[in-house]
Formats: structure tokens, sequence, C-alpha cells
């Protein structure tokens, strides 16, 4: 079921994504703040979150992520092991190539992320096990 946040931020999306003096990279460069909280506040509407652990070789790190699936692309936040937060953009090129794009969040980008989310999210790092909570427990 759609809610209103997720039509609004898909709407958002598309506006962004179709701006054509902005490529992605710049919008992750120079629209992360924008991004991060229009995620959370996608996240935080939702019934429950999913957070995911993730691995590839020695890297690993927990993901929240949301699905634009009409315009193929997912937004992402990512907690690393060396406690840096990320914000990802993942899309796919025209000949179905997955691409993404990854950012460090600086510190005061780091501060909009609600507490419980960083706690629920170290969890899922430390554990190497996923969690689902009520969209409501992100905003504590």
């Amino acid at each position: 079921m759609l809610t209103c946040e997720h039509i609004c931020f898909t709407h958002y999306l598309h506006r962004i994504f179709k701006t054509p003096e902005m490529n992605y990279e710049e919008l992750v460069q120079n629209h992360a703040s924008e991004m991060i909280e229009k995620l959370l506040t996608e996240l935080m509407s939702n019934d429950s979150v999913e957070i995911h652990f993730d691995y590839e070789d020695n890297d690993q790190w927990s993901v929240v992520s949301m699905h634009v699936y009409e315009e193929d692309k997912e937004v992402s936040l990512r907690l690393r092991s060396d406690d840096s937060f990320q914000l990802c953009l993942g899309y796919y090129d025209d000949e179905d190539e997955f691409h993404e794009i990854n950012r460090t969040l600086t510190d005061e980008e780091k501060k909009a992320i609600p507490k419980g989310l960083q706690k629920a999210m170290t969890k899922v790092l430390v554990d190497e096990q996923g969690l689902r909570l009520p969209g409501n427990f992100l905003s504590k």
C-alpha cells in the first residue's frame, strides 16, 4: 500500500532525477541532507522498518533502504564497520547495469539520524543479523 509519504518521496525523487542539469553524483554530493530527511520520513511512516546486515569480502555494514520501483532506484543509509554512515544511491543505467554512488556523511548530517535508528543499526552490525522494528521506534 502506498502511503502519502511514499508518494511524496517518490515524487521528490522523480522531480530530482528528471532535472537535466543535475546528474546522480551531484544529487548525492549536493543534496545529501534533503535525501536523508526524505528517507527517514519515509521509514518512520511505515508500520515496520527492516534493518539488514550485509557484507562483501571483509567489509560489513547494516543498512536501511527505500526502493523506488517506478524509477528503478534505491536510496539507502549504511552504517559501516568503521562507524561511518553512508548515503547510497543505487540505479540501473540504459544497459541494465547496476551502479551505486556512495557518500560518507559529515558529523552534522549524522546528527539528523535518530538515536534509536543509530543504536538499532549498530546492533545489527555487531550481531551480524537483521532486525525488524516498528516504524515509530525510529523517532525515539
